[in-house]
């Protein structure tokens, strides 16, 4: 007979992660662009070299509305205890970035 892990109300069930070598090296990205529909956000984050016509994306995350805006406040939260412990980040405008950063 089978086990089945289920959940039971009010008690936190934890979540085994595993990360590959090559995923957990990262890649680099300095600009990202976000595009939704009615169904799902696209986030897509790619590398600009300077002086060259040319960019890649370097990886594509799709997800669900709901999710997104649970990133949102992971990201923002993040932020926050962030710059409380090592300062203000600074934000330069488009100009000043060569027009690197974020698109949507």
């Amino acid at each position: 007979m089978e086990q089945q892990n289920q959940a039971v109300p009010g008690q936190v069930q934890q979540l085994q992660v595993e990360v590959d070598d090559q995923t957990a090296q990262g890649v680099y990205s300095n600009l990202a662009m976000i595009s939704h529909s009615e169904t799902e956000f696209i986030l897509d984050f790619i590398f600009v070299q300077p002086q060259v016509g040319k960019a890649k994306v370097r990886s594509r995350i799709i997800t669900s509305p709901s999710h997104m805006k649970r990133l949102l406040m992971a990201l923002e939260d993040n932020i926050k205890r962030y710059e409380q412990r090592f300062g203000e980040i600074k934000v330069t405008t488009q100009v000043e970035d060569k027009k690197i950063g974020f698109y949507h």
